[in-house]
């Protein structure tokens, strides 16, 4: 077809002469003499635009040449517009064809690749692993529409010619197999293939283990996903699972023998895998498989040594926690020899700043109670004081020989007929000074619940302006952050009162006891140990101090952070004398030679026990190990078991074991075969109130044989031991007569398990003569007791500041550890899980009056348990309001008969209406 302008067209519109040819997609121009040729696309490179009779045709070439030309009457120019149209139209259509044909092509490509996938999985019985998944995803192709386009592009109908053919009912089938989410299609796949493996490998998974494996364990046994994770209750059979994991990896060829390895945290628990393990390939058939068990200990040094050409050397102290602290503690000792500004600092920490502060605002844990009820702090120079802060502000006074009155009257008179006499927080006789310690954060601002605080604060100033008595204020800000003792150790010094820091100043025997050295070589080889395993430097820790928010103690870990330095680079030291490293430090070489591609890791399934229990060093390593395509990583543990934080523990790398390891599989094992459904109830809420726990329902069909909880309250820590006999004699008659069954190898096996080794004076020492004859006691303390399991646990030590201790969750731990539990007790609660989870039958707690266990309150509250006597008598009693731990009872005083706390002399509280004359 062929344009061309009108003579009037022409004339009217002076256009030169042209025209315009129309073939198939190509649009050919001439005007002047020179022809283009222009294909037809839809971006506005042809237009008509239409005039009042005539029409103007614009044409945009590929090198961006614009031509216009005119005089085409308007209805032949109607019939080029239409003409251009329909061969955009036919183009178009052509290109979505085409389209089409190629996302169809990339679509069923993919999808072919997915089903082979999965036809290969399910034929070979095998997991789909996240690692297949991941690379099919990242081969799959970015289509160039959207969704909704891509739906409209299989949907139209001026692209397809019919779209019921059977095989545009193909395409729209691939269409919807494409937009399925892969990831949920593949887990029904792994889920379906697990149901199916229950089936067909019955036999193998019944004959594995001594008695057949449960569902759970079986379907643990079966999933073999690149990581995963076991989340095993307490006497679930943990070790079964693992044991049966491995035989079932060699039975089934995923993996060869050799290249399987099974890590425990000590050589006994490493000996006894390899021994069950053995025993499992016995009843087998397989006698001549043999699949190495490790510790981490010897794992990593064999990785150092093969990648080095040379094996480093651990001294033992470095390794073993006993030999550990006493090492640390020669080291400490030497420093203090040989500095006295590090001794200064040392004893500075322990005296005055061994306590940490609570919260702004917050409820302290007090010493004692005054005769009104109110909660006070013992200083170490005796005084009895209001506040945390203010026996902080007393003890450093003291420690550094600073004379002092604790709330000395005002030398004016100020009382009035509303108002008692003024007594201000300190005051200092060699420098004529007083000292107001005001309870106010950042702001300015005092806690909400004090009423009338700014107001009491603008009085006292008010009288020292007026009366031109001089005071210096400090604030629980600047106590928190360093700033107050610094300013106060100024105005002291204007005063000519000169700081003398005196370690061996004689502590009165009315004063308060400091933190033990003891505990501060503990809590420093604690540190060290978490420090090592995170690699973090002390310039790292001092970064994170400075992050941390203002309201808590940061003085406090600044000090901390001051001592632990030399400490630190003396521990460091000592091993460069020895020519060694220590632990963590080796872990995490290890890790780092296999993550840098030094050493190629030997397994192809690396199985970590006692996952709870494994530092960022060890987690680090079993990462590693498994950081190669094709590689599994089977970790079992119970993070409601992790109490083993002093030696470097730290149970985010199980609660947080997808983020650690980038994915994974988290199964639990919920069926106990230990203790009672009551038992596993009890101690399960009691667990779960800490919500960083792992959520899971234990279940139990182990039947109950009497009480699972028992609580006898004694008068006296002296009759404990008494007690316990009592509780053993009765048990050992109930044994003779039948009324209680014997045990498993005839005698009942019973524990008697203490927070601390000095509980072990609560074990009768004539046991084996009065009841030898029907049970076996064996003394443990409650960490020592992880893994073990008894028909009946004694728990001799349930008071108050005894089991929970105060002391085993220090603060200044969170420097060195970076997603530290913050729950209040965390790792007491998870030991006292640990101590009810022993018993197979019956658990029985000891107290004593007026100190009860706030975790044994806490079963009370709960209704699951009533303290009576050992009689069994009910036990009526009044609990003290004021310090809420001692109970009234019956004294004689010079004016007859009265009543007050059984906690004097730490509470002067008695009850209203409690004398009697």
């Amino acid at each position: 077809m062929e344009w061309c302008p009108s003579n009037w067209g022409r004339l009217v519109t002076r256009s030169p002469h042209w025209w315009l040819r129309l073939d198939g997609e190509y649009i050919a121009l001439k005007v002047g003499g020179r022809q283009y040729r222009q294909h037809v696309d839809d971006d506005g490179r042809v237009q008509v635009l239409p005039g009042f009779f005539w029409s103007r045709i614009e044409l945009k070439t590929e090198d961006g040449t614009a031509l216009s030309v005119g005089g085409l009457p308007n209805r032949k120019a109607a019939q080029l517009a239409a003409a251009v149209q329909e061969a955009l139209f036919a183009r178009t259509t052509r290109g979505r064809k085409a389209l089409f044909a190629t996302i169809l092509e990339q679509i069923q490509a993919w999808l072919s690749a997915a089903d082979s996938l999965t036809d290969r999985s399910h034929d070979a019985r095998r997991w789909i692993t996240h690692e297949q998944q991941q690379a099919l995803l990242a081969e799959r192709p970015a289509l160039p529409l959207q969704p909704r386009e891509l739906e409209r592009l299989f949907l139209d109908e001026d692209v397809h010619d019919d779209l019921h053919s059977d095989s545009h009912r193909a395409a729209l089938d691939a269409l919807h197999d494409w937009q399925l989410d892969w990831p949920a299609v593949w887990a029904e796949a792994n889920a379906a293939m697990a149901t199916r493996e229950l089936v067909l490998a019955k036999d193998f998974l019944d004959r594995v283990e001594s008695k057949p494996l449960t569902e759970e364990q079986a379907r643990a046994v079966i999933c073999f996903d690149n990581r995963v994770q076991v989340v095993a209750s307490a006497g679930s059979g943990k070790t079964s699972t693992m044991v049966a994991k491995a035989a079932y990896a060699i039975d089934r060829g995923f993996v060869e023998p050799e290249r399987i390895v099974m890590l425990a945290f000590n050589k006994d628990a490493a000996k006894e895998l390899e021994e069950r393990a053995q025993r499992s390939f016995d009843r087998l058939g397989m006698g001549d498989t043999v699949v190495e068990a490790r510790t981490f200990h010897a794992l990593g040094l064999a990785i150092v040594a093969k990648a080095t050409g040379r094996k480093p050397d651990i001294p033992e102290w470095a390794v073993d926690s006993s030999l550990g602290f006493h090492k640390l503690a020669e080291l400490v000792d030497d420093l203090k020899d040989r500095s006295i500004h590090f001794r200064t600092q040392w004893d500075m920490f322990r005296l005055v700043f061994g306590r940490d502060l609570p919260p702004f605002g917050a409820e302290m844990l007090a010493d004692g109670f005054d005769r009104d009820g109110t909660p006070y702090i013992r200083t170490l120079q005796g005084e009895r004081v209001k506040s945390l802060e203010e026996c902080v502000i007393a003890d450093w006074l003291f420690y550094n020989g600073v004379a002092y009155d604790y709330e000395r009257r005002y030398e004016f008179d100020t009382a009035t007929d509303t108002h008692r006499q003024y007594r201000p927080d300190f005051y200092y006789p060699d420098a004529e000074l007083y000292h107001e310690h005001f309870a106010l954060d950042a702001d300015g601002q005092p806690p909400k619940h004090f009423a009338n605080y700014a107001e009491g604060i603008s009085w006292k100033r008010q009288q020292h302006a007026a009366r031109g008595t001089a005071l210096v204020e400090t604030t629980s800000f600047g106590l928190r952050s360093g700033h107050a003792l610094e300013h106060l150790a100024g105005k002291l010094g204007d005063s000519d009162v000169q700081l003398d820091p005196n370690p061996d100043r004689e502590l009165p025997n009315e004063g308060a006891k400091p933190m033990p050295d003891a505990d501060l070589i503990g809590l420093m080889r604690t540190f060290i140990a978490h420090a090592k395993s995170n690699c973090l430097t002390l310039d790292d820790m001092a970064a994170r101090l400075r992050q941390m928010p203002e309201d808590q103690f940061k003085e406090r870990h600044r000090r901390f952070l001051e001592i632990a330095g030399p400490v630190f680079q003396a521990w460091d030291n000592a091993l460069a004398d020895e020519d060694g490293i220590d632990f963590e430090d080796m872990l995490n070489m290890a890790a780092g030679i296999l993550e840098q591609g030094r050493y190629e890791s030997p397994y192809d399934l690396v199985m970590a026990d006692e996952f709870q229990d494994a530092s960022r060093a060890r987690a680090r390593l079993c990462r590693a190990l498994v950081n190669r395509p094709g590689r599994h990583l089977f970790a079992v543990g119970d993070d409601w078991q992790s109490i083993n934080r002093f030696a470097g523990a730290d149970v985010s790398v199980m609660t947080g074991f997808r983020e650690w390891m980038g994915h994974g599989q988290v199964l639990k094992l919920e069926q106990t075969f230990r203790c009672p459904q009551e038992l596993c109830d009890i101690s399960s809420r009691f667990i779960s109130r800490n919500p960083a726990q792992i959520a899971k329902t234990v279940r139990s069909a182990t039947p109950a044989i009497g009480p699972v909880l028992q609580a006898f309250q004694m008068t006296r820590r002296e009759e404990v031991q008494d007690g316990v006999r009592q509780y053993l004699a009765q048990l050992h008659q109930q044994l003779l007569s039948g009324a209680v069954p014997q045990g498993r190898d005839g005698r009942v096996r019973v524990f008697v398990l203490g927070r601390y080794r000095a509980d072990r004076n609560a074990v009768p020492a004539d046991w084996k003569t009065a009841f030898g004859s029907t049970m076996e006691v064996e003394f443990l303390t409650a960490h020592r007791s992880k893994g073990r399991e008894a028909d009946y646990v004694i728990l001799p030590g349930m008071v108050n500041r005894g089991f929970p201790s105060l002391r085993s969750d220090d603060p200044v731990l969170s420097l060195a550890m970076p997603d530290g539990d913050t729950y209040p007790l965390s790792e007491e609660r998870r030991l006292f899980y640990v101590a009810l989870t022993r018993a197979r039958r019956s658990v029985a707690m000891f107290t004593l009056q007026g100190k009860r266990s706030p975790f044994l309150d806490e079963l009370v509250a709960e209704g699951v348990v009533e303290v009576t006597g050992i009689s069994g008598a009910a036990i009526n009693e009044e609990r003290c309001p004021v310090c809420k731990v001692g109970v009234f009872v019956e004294r004689n005083g010079p004016h007859g008969a009265f009543r007050s706390c059984s906690s004097y002399p730490l509470c002067h509280n008695k009850p209203k209406g409690g004398r009697r004359y």
